[in-house]
């Protein structure tokens, strides 16, 4: 576990505000999910600010009546068109793929390409967040008017990933009290370049368990969780 840095003053409240932007800022370009490299990634960063045992729970391991699943990475993906050009880029953000894509590497049809295009109609400058943890499928994810685009013809679908036996991947940390009786905060850290869905709880998580750190006299014991959503929280629960 790594050491966390000097400690904050409560009274530096602006400084303070300043240091979890900056954390926001520098978490949100990673692309999570469930499991997987960028997880872990995230956990590292978050060790900088709060020492973690982290836990790594292989794939397959029952929770409750749940299943640990396979864990996922990607390293690119995209769609060419004709000409070479990159009509939809991971690197430009990696909601532009369902979560949790098998590889692909082929050639389509337009037609056959909308069967696994996501968008929202009714909001056509958004990029939907959509993923199929469960279910092995594959899409991308793109705002409604660049779809307009598209025009008929062929084009190059790569998805350059991997879904194998693996691990899920979660970190607490624990501040005992005088007492047992323990508080227990629990914030997901799975979901990719959202801002107000998971990483501003998850900086505010980080900066809260580096303050109580500093408190001399715990009276109640804290837990802090830093664990995927839903099969995350099972996990630890099981």
């Amino acid at each position: 576990m790594n050491q966390p840095p000097t400690q904050f003053s409560a009274s530096d409240g602006d400084a303070v505000g300043q240091r979890i932007y900056e954390l926001i800022a520098e978490l949100y370009p990673i692309c999570r999910s469930l499991t997987g490299d960028g997880v872990r990634q995230t956990l590292s960063i978050i060790e900088r600010f709060v020492p973690l045992q982290r836990y790594e729970v292989p794939s397959g391991t029952p929770a409750l009546d749940w299943t640990v699943p396979k864990e996922w990475n990607i390293r690119d993906a995209y769609v060419k068109d004709t000409h070479g050009n990159r009509l939809i880029d991971f690197n430009n953000s990696c909601l532009h793929v369902l979560g949790y894509s098998v590889p692909v590497n082929t050639r389509m049809n337009l037609k056959e390409l909308q069967e696994h295009l996501f968008t929202i109609p009714s909001h056509p400058d958004w990029i939907p967040f959509r993923y199929s943890y469960y279910k092995e499928d594959w899409g991308f994810c793109l705002a409604h008017k660049d779809l307009e685009k598209f025009a008929d013809g062929e084009y190059e679908v790569v998805i350059d990933s991997s879904l194998e036996d693996g691990f899920l991947t979660y970190g607490e940390c624990f501040l005992p009290g005088t007492s047992t009786d323990e508080v227990l905060i629990c914030t997901h850290i799975d979901h990719p370049a959202m801002c107000n869905d998971n990483l501003s709880a998850v900086a505010v998580t980080a900066f809260l368990a580096q303050y109580m750190m500093s408190l001399k006299n715990r009276r109640l014991s804290y837990r802090f969780i830093f664990v995927p959503t839903t099969i995350g929280s099972i996990t630890w629960l099981n």
